[in-house]
């Protein structure tokens, strides 16, 4: 889902890290308002991270688009029935139909609960969701980020935040994530804006969409 503008806290937020760091500052203007992009909550908000780990935003959405469209494939107890022939045709890779699968078990069991993942602070989320099998700190982050609208989460894995963040401070090459996470300290306590907004003005510069421009949930 896409809204037009941030709400009201994610503005102030903006203000806020833009004090701590003016680098930030140039960003709207260039690359113009930020879309405010969300995912669902639950079952379907998480396998859509599933589906974009590792590969292109494009590719992320042309699998998302064709999965979406399979009856029963965003609700765990039908999923887990489609066939992996049903998966892998709407491109799932053989390790991710294993992941999905694990996924659509952990909320039939009760190992993971929408509404209970909700009331945890983010380092138990990452937790809890990284004890699924193929969902690691990326996915739980993303999650975190995009689904619960938590206002202190960096992906300090994330290739694109690496580029942007190199591009937009002219370092000499893209930091390694432990280095991402350590210059991240620095914009707390909003690095889920400075996270946006990088990705924000990476599309700017490489013109390549998100996920979420190409398909909504």
């Amino acid at each position: 889902m896409i809204f037009p503008l941030p709400p009201p806290a994610a503005l102030a937020a903006i203000d806020t890290l833009i004090r701590l760091d003016a680098d930030f500052s140039p960003i709207l203007d260039r690359a113009g308002p930020l879309p405010w992009r969300r995912r669902a909550p639950g079952f379907p908000g998480l396998l859509q991270a599933i589906v974009a780990q590792m590969i292109s935003n494009q590719a992320a959405a042309a699998i998302w688009g064709r999965l979406r469209t399979i009856p029963g494939a965003l609700e765990p107890a039908t999923m887990i029935a489609l066939s992996d022939e049903v998966l892998r045709g709407a491109g799932l890779s053989s390790p991710k139909v294993v992941h999905a699968r694990a996924l659509a078990a952990a909320f039939l069991d009760g190992t993971l609960s929408a509404d209970r993942i909700s009331l945890l602070d983010d380092e138990a989320v990452i937790v809890s969701i990284g004890s699924i099998k193929g969902l690691g700190r990326w996915t739980a982050e993303i999650y975190l980020l995009f689904a619960l609208d938590r206002p202190d989460v960096f992906p300090s894995g994330d290739i694109a935040l690496a580029a942007a963040l190199a591009d937009l401070k002219r370092l000499p090459v893209r930091p390694i994530p432990k280095t991402l996470r350590e210059l991240a300290v620095a914009w707390q306590p909003v690095r889920s804006v400075a996270a946006r907004l990088l990705w924000h003005h990476w599309r700017h510069v490489t013109g390549r969409p998100a996920l979420d421009d190409l398909h909504s949930v």
